[in-house]
């Protein structure tokens, strides 16, 4: 008996694909056409070809960018899978303590990105901020505001406090769904508690650990909030990454074509690291 298609499906999906028109693909186009030409105002453009694209490929100001993106981002996946890994396995998996824990773990998450750069600012402030004040008053010089060191350990410290959460929760959602056989195997065997974790848990958990390492490496390669609201990009460039630098190009010095140029090659980065990291867990979790 020949199978029959439905294709009335499609009518509801017709108003996603309208809206994902408008708020992605109309914008995209125009940040293409912004990239292939220049203006001297008055709205008339003047076709310029990829001299945007060699500008900003050939400029120091993109490359120490870049470097700043990916060191940030390895610094923050180096920190925050291996803590969510470690916390979720001593997170309780019954009782009054499941609600406790989690609802503590998705409060950072709940907080919005600007306010997350305020309260550090002012956490880290030496005359207001508990931080900034207490490190003074143990003798250590600190200011996030004029040392590099100071500004990158913050950025970082802040981010493992907001961000860290999403990996414990994932990694706890990969850890409840293994069934108690696994374990109960593993007991009667005389396993050790390594032996358990890198052959029970840690399989178990690719698949999840694999989002988390995504969505982290995304979210700390496109980071502008929390280090614009706290250090401004400063001290000098030092925490001035493609996000700052792109905003600064395209509203600061109005320089539409380069900064269209800018957000392409941007957006082209993320996707092809994106898609490396994909492949490359994907590959392992299939081989083994």
């Amino acid at each position: 008996m020949e199978k029959t298609w439905n294709n009335k499906a499609w009518f509801m999906v017709l108003p996603v694909l309208v809206l994902v028109a408008f708020s992605a693909v109309i914008p995209l186009m125009t940040v293409v056409n912004y990239s292939v030409q220049d203006t001297f105002g008055n709205n008339q453009f003047f076709w310029a070809g990829t001299s945007w694209f060699s500008d900003v490929l050939e400029s120091d100001r993109f490359w120490d960018a870049l470097t700043r993106n990916l060191a940030f981002s390895a610094i923050i996946l180096a920190i925050e899978i291996p803590l969510g890994i470690l916390i979720a396995l001593n997170m309780p998996k019954k009782g009054l303590g499941v609600p406790v824990c989690l609802v503590l773990m998705s409060l950072p998450l709940l907080i919005p990105w600007n306010v997350v750069g305020t309260i550090w600012q002012v956490f880290g402030r030496v005359d207001i901020g508990l931080l900034g004040y207490t490190l003074a008053a143990l003798g250590i010089n600190y200011n996030y505001v004029n040392n590099v060191f100071d500004a990158w350990v913050t950025l970082i410290v802040m981010d493992v406090w907001h961000w860290t959460s999403l990996v414990v929760l994932l990694c706890y959602a990969g850890l409840v769904s293994i069934p108690d056989a696994y374990y109960q195997a593993a007991k009667i065997d005389g396993a050790s508690r390594w032996s358990v974790f890198r052959y029970i848990q840690l399989p178990k958990m690719k698949r999840v650990l694999l989002i988390a390492f995504l969505l982290r490496f995304m979210d700390s390669f496109m980071i502008y909030t929390e280090p614009f609201v706290v250090t401004g990009g400063g001290p000098g460039n030092s925490t001035t990454f493609l996000s700052i630098d792109l905003v600064k190009m395209a509203i600061g010095q109005f320089d539409l074509g380069p900064a269209a140029a800018l957000s392409l090659i941007y957006f082209l980065i993320i996707l092809l690291l994106s898609w490396i990291f994909y492949t490359v867990m994907t590959n392992s979790d299939a081989k083994t």
